[in-house]
């Protein structure tokens, strides 16, 4: 262009020819497409994270059904075991292996927006400070860490967990990428995206948002690594240093909010992340205060067992059965209707798969409330696509319970359910 900008441009010429059919002329019409082009870009790379998302998401689902096996059984077989036995140190080493693979299989599903997601009305103030003191000890005194909060900041509604992975996993990759030392920013503001920004900025929504940022002073990347940074198993760590899913799950928690994420980042200058959440009309809420976990709680009640993978069924079945409950089990959605219709002044609560052959979790929870609307349903899931709701997110009715569980964590959450809680 005149001004020295470089630019995409269309450009069509036509001849201009006499009576005789002799080119006299030419006639040339140029256009400007270089947000066009952008444009299609970013479409073809949205589609490619899809499909990578959605081949990431079905092969976690499947991960998630054999790792409740192995650390369901794991945990039964230590129990059992005297801690001076040879295979006792063997038996723990594979659980703590177990869990670093179901974190792994967390990451999957963040990125391909699998997980469910509990959200709450929150500031986003409260969830950085809550944060600060695990983040100082992660990325080491010889870097400082610098927090600018935002004055009167609106609610977002989010799942403070998912919010604290993304601000834990931004802030070691800062750390990362200043080995010698250096600083980290957060910053947290509200702001207004017109439609102006937009037109510079496609991949931009209009409305008002609550900005969180991450900056640091590190190395910075070029324009070539900046393209690449939320592609999945991509990597600038060396081997064995990195399972290249950091940023690929901060994209997709991210969109799984409806949010948005731009990086800006110069070489030798450092990188600053900048995620936009939108407003919450709602006010803030609270968690509730901390509960002991010395003693795994059991009951007496019935209990209907709803899981169409065998080995997940029987497995929950011992982790009920050993806490003093009754259990009917059912391997589909019609059998646990079956099972409920001749049952049903019997079960205290209905523990269902979200997905299941013949009928989801969802359609003998709504043939439960029919007939019996006191009865209590907890739903299971590694992820509930379609079942919950379209966008994946727990509405506040639901009771869920996220595998691979732990036979602590299904039989607190039992009880909280059977107790109301």
């Amino acid at each position: 262009k005149k001004d020295g900008t470089h630019y995409t441009e269309e450009a069509t010429i036509s001849p201009v020819r006499d009576a005789s059919g002799v080119t006299i002329n030419y006639v040339a019409v140029k256009r400007d497409i270089t947000r066009e082009v952008k444009l299609e870009a970013q479409f073809q790379q949205a589609q490619k994270m899809e499909a990578v998302g959605q081949l990431a998401g079905g092969v976690a689902h499947d991960f998630n059904n054999l790792l409740q096996v192995i650390l369901g059984y794991g945990e039964l077989a230590l129990d059992v075991m005297e801690p001076e036995s040879s295979a006792y140190d063997s038996v723990r080493e594979m659980l703590k292996a177990s869990h670093r693979a179901t974190t792994l299989v967390r990451q999957l599903l963040a990125f391909s927006r699998r997980q469910v997601m509990e959200m709450k009305n929150v500031d986003l103030n409260d969830v950085v400070s809550d944060l600060l003191k695990m983040i100082r000890r992660v990325i080491g005194e010889h870097i400082t860490l610098n927090v600018l909060v935002g004055h009167k900041l609106g609610r977002v509604r989010v799942d403070p967990g998912q919010i604290e992975q993304i601000l834990m996993n931004l802030c070691v990759n800062a750390r990362d990428a200043m080995p010698e030392g250096g600083a980290i920013t957060i910053e947290t503001e509200n702001v207004q995206i017109g439609d102006e920004y937009c037109e510079t900025h496609p991949w931009v929504k209009p409305g008002w948002y609550v900005l969180l940022s991450v900056s640091d002073t590190g190395c910075g990347m070029d324009e070539k690594t900046r393209a690449n940074i939320f592609e999945p198993f991509f990597t600038t760590k060396g081997v064995g240093e990195g399972t290249g899913l950091g940023l690929s799950t901060v994209y997709g928690l991210v969109k799984q909010h409806e949010g948005m994420i731009d990086v800006y980042s110069e070489v030798g200058k450092g990188t600053t992340f900048k995620i936009y959440l939108p407003h919450s009309e709602h006010s803030a809420e609270t968690e509730g205060g901390d509960r002991s976990e010395s003693s795994v709680p059991g009951g007496t009640e019935t209990i209907l067992l709803a899981e169409d993978e065998e080995t997940i069924r029987e497995l929950s079945r011992v982790f009920l059965e050993s806490a003093g409950y009754t259990v009917l089990t059912a391997r589909d959605g019609e059998e646990a209707i079956r099972v409920f219709d001749e049952h049903a002044d019997d079960i205290d609560l209905a523990l269902l798969d979200a997905i299941m052959p013949k009928l989801g979790g969802q359609a003998v929870s709504e043939h439960i409330g029919k007939t019996h609307p006191e009865t209590r349903v907890l739903f299971a899931s590694g992820y509930s696509m379609n079942v919950i709701n379209a966008n994946i997110m727990l509405d506040k009715s639901l009771a869920l319970i996220q595998k691979p569980y732990r036979r602590d964590v299904l039989l607190r959450k039992v009880r909280d359910v059977l107790d109301g809680k």
